[in-house]
């Protein structure tokens, strides 16, 4: 938004809902590299849309973040939650001891 202050304008005040665009011929208060036109009956003023359209910016990029946030929260709780056949936990698998004529006797040559 310029506020008037500048040659420059906006693409919606010409471009729009319902703005009819009129060039306005032989003016001296444009430099020779611009022109002046007239915009009239548009629905909505182009300050407005300019305005709604930073604010849906503005929300898509929070929801995107927070979003973000999320995916990430959930691929960070995922990779903890791994958990081998008879884990880390106490109450997991417990392979079964040995007997006492299991266990290897050395051999004596």
């Amino acid at each position: 938004m310029t506020f008037n202050t500048s040659l420059h304008r906006s693409w919606w005040m010409e471009n729009g809902p319902g703005c009819l665009v009129t060039p306005v011929l032989n003016s001296n208060l444009a430099p020779d590299d611009h022109h002046v036109i007239t915009v009239s009956g548009c629905l909505l003023d182009y300050q407005y849309i300019e305005v709604l359209s930073s604010a849906l910016q503005v929300f898509l990029s929070l929801f995107g973040f927070v979003y973000a946030c999320y995916v990430s929260k959930v691929f960070l709780d995922d990779e903890d939650s791994f958990d081998f056949i008879g884990g880390f936990d106490s109450y997991g698998y417990q392979p079964p001891q040995k007997t006492s004529h299991l266990q290897l006797q050395p051999l004596y040559t």
